[in-house]
Parts: C-alpha cells; sequence; structure tokens
C-alpha cells in the first residue's frame, strides 16, 4: 500500500503569534485549554511537542532581542520585516500593574530579588516579571549616558514604535529620578504616565536628569506668593476671568491663597532630592484630594489652571514668565491626568 506525501519546503521562520504571547506570559499548558486540540483533531503529545518547537525557536531569537537592530541584521532566521517588528514590539511591551510595583524604585539586584512577591501580588508570572524588568534595566543602561532626545535614543537602539519608546522615555526617567509612585493613592499606571515631569521628552539635548538649572530658577517665582500685593492682584484677575464659569467658584475664591502657596511651594522646593521624589505625592495631597471633597469638576480643574497661569502674564511686576509657562504647563499637564471626576 502506498501513501502519497505532498511536502513544502522553505526557510521562512513560522511564528505562531499566539504561542509567542504565551512564552512571553510565561505560559505553556494554556495552549491546551485553547480548544486547539477539537479544531485541528490533534494530540495532546503533537501540540505539546508543536510548543516546544516553537518555545525553542523563541529562546534562540532571545539574545538577538536584547539588541533588536541584530535581529533586522542577522541571517540565521528568516523573518519578513513585518514579523520582527512584532516580535520586537512583544517583547518589550510590559503589564502596567506590574510596573506600578517596580515604577520609581532602583532597577538594582535588591529590587530583583523582590520580584517573586511581585509575581504574587499582580498575578503576572514570575518569567515575564524578570522579562520586563530586565528590559527595563536593558534600555535605562543603553540610553543613560546619550545626549540628545530620550524617546529618538530608544527608538535608534531598540526600534520600539513611538507610543512604546515614550512609555520608555518615562520609566527611564522615572527610574533616574526616584518618584514615589508606590503608595495606594497613587496606584493607577495611568495617573502618572507621562508625567512631563518637569523637563521635555522632545528637547533637541536632553538627558536622563531633571534639568538643574530649571529647578533653581522656580525658586524665583515665589515672588507670586511673598509680595502681598502681587497675590492680591493675581488673585483678582483670575476670579474676575472665572466669575460664572466654575462650579466651584465660591470654594475657589475662599481658598485660591492657599492654592497659590501650594503650587509655588512644590516648585520652589525640587531642588531637593526628597521633595522631587514626593512630588505626585504632594499633587495627590494637596490638589487631587482637596478638589474631589470640594466636588470640582474636571473641567473645573483646567478651567482654573488655565487662568491661573495665563493671568500671571499681566502683572508687570512679574518677570520670570517663560519659566513659568514650563512649570504650569507640566504642573497642568500632571494633574489633569491625575484628576477624574
Amino acid at each position: 500500500m502506498t501513501t502519497n506525501l505532498d511536502i513544502f519546503v522553505g526557510n521562512t521562520t513560522l511564528i505562531d503569534e499566539e504561542v509567542y504571547q504565551l512564552w512571553l506570559d510565561g505560559y505553556s499548558a494554556l495552549r491546551l485549554r485553547s480548544g486547539i486540540l477539537e479544531q485541528t483533531g490533534a494530540t495532546v503529545d503533537v501540540l505539546q511537542s508543536d510548543t516546544m518547537d516553537h518555545y525553542r525557536t523563541f529562546y534562540m531569537l532571545e539574545r538577538l532581542l536584547h539588541s533588536p537592530p541584530k535581529l533586522l541584521n542577522q541571517l540565521l532566521f528568516q523573518i519578513p520585516p513585518y514579523r520582527q517588528t512584532m516580535l520586537i514590539e512583544r517583547y518589550y511591551a510590559f503589564d502596567e500593574a506590574f510596573v506600578r510595583e517596580v515604577l520609581g524604585k532602583k532597577l538594582s539586584k535588591g529590587t530583583k530579588k523582590d520580584l517573586d512577591d511581585i509575581s504574587v501580588k499582580t498575578g503576572v508570572t514570575l518569567k515575564s516579571c524578570r522579562r520586563q524588568f530586565d528590559n527595563f534595566k536593558r534600555v535605562f543602561k543603553a540610553v543613560e549616558e546619550l545626549r540628545g532626545s530620550l524617546v529618538e535614543n530608544i527608538q535608534q537602539h531598540f526600534l520600539l514604535s513611538d507610543r512604546l519608546a515614550r512609555d520608555y522615555a518615562a520609566i527611564v526617567f522615572f527610574a533616574n529620578s526616584r518618584f514615589e509612585t508606590g503608595k495606594k493613592k497613587l496606584q493607577k499606571w495611568a495617573s502618572v504616565v507621562f508625567p512631563l515631569a518637569l523637563t521635555d521628552t522632545n528637547v533637541d539635548d536632553m538627558d536622563v536628569d531633571l534639568d538643574k538649572e530649571f529647578l533653581q530658577g522656580l525658586k524665583e517665582l515665589k515672588i507670586l506668593i511673598t509680595d502681598k500685593d502681587l497675590l492680591d492682584l493675581h488673585k483678582s484677575l483670575v476670579c474676575t476671568s472665572l466669575r460664572g464659569k466654575l462650579s466651584v467658584y465660591n470654594e475657589m475664591e475662599a481658598n485660591f491663597k492657599n492654592l497659590s502657596r501650594a503650587l509655588i511651594n512644590i516648585a520652589s522646593k525640587l531642588t531637593h532630592s526628597k521633595d522631587v521624589r514626593d512630588f505626585f505625592v504632594d499633587l495627590v495631597e494637596k490638589f487631587v484630594e482637596p478638589f474631589r471633597s470640594d466636588k470640582w469638576t474636571s473641567n473645573d480643574v483646567r478651567l482654573f489652571l488655565s487662568q491661573y497661569t495665563a493671568c500671571a502674564h499681566s502683572l508687570e511686576a512679574f518677570r520670570h514668565q517663560a519659566l513659568w509657562e514650563r512649570y504650569m504647563g507640566t504642573l497642568k499637564a500632571c494633574l489633569l491626568k491625575m484628576y477624574h471626576d
């Protein structure tokens, strides 16, 4: 009895995206529960063998994924460009729950020892936690000494999409500045991602450190609260511009001086590392929580910050307009991301 076989020979490396995701997530048995046996009529042994074959390929690719340009230039694996992009993008993707636990911590062996606990707390497998942690550390080390745009440096060295490169720029910045993000009141990644954190990821010559000259200059803003006449005039201008537009106008008018002092005091203290670390905690405690308690809407917050910023331009004695715009632009962006109705 003869059997006819159709045979196809090729050199393109086959990548199953679903199996790749399981490998990235640290799972192997889940494929058995996907219903694929019923769909294909394959046996458990065949499925396990196929899964392990894919996993062997991924393990061989992993050393190239540590330096993505090498994946593009190697000749061993014939992988179409769109597949290469997918492999890189997914390898460097991360879980928000995991990021919240390590954000603001030093990317060191000490933190890596805590990954077991972080895995249990977040539900992210230990294998995936290690991959993500090592990715953060790898990117940080690659760009920490480079000049130029942080986002562009990350894209050049790791070939990430613009969105993911910007995420990593924020992670690198947080890791370097050690912002406090672990407290329960800050436990929302959306609340702190892209802080614009007193710097600008688009400038031509940016490193991972805060602009010390800029932070030192922020002390000059204190004239807005130390000069009583200036404080009163600023309040008058802001209140006039917002009368009839805020749902919490009376609360804003009554608390204006306290709000103004808090906004300026945060700026003037940012030359101290502890105050930089507590930046987001201060925003929550001094603005987000009081705003929520007084039932400010997001639109109220936006209008107040916009007019608070704009009205300072009408003060002749206030001569720090560029500094003011940069600081308030950053603060407004942070607060609006952190505040939810």
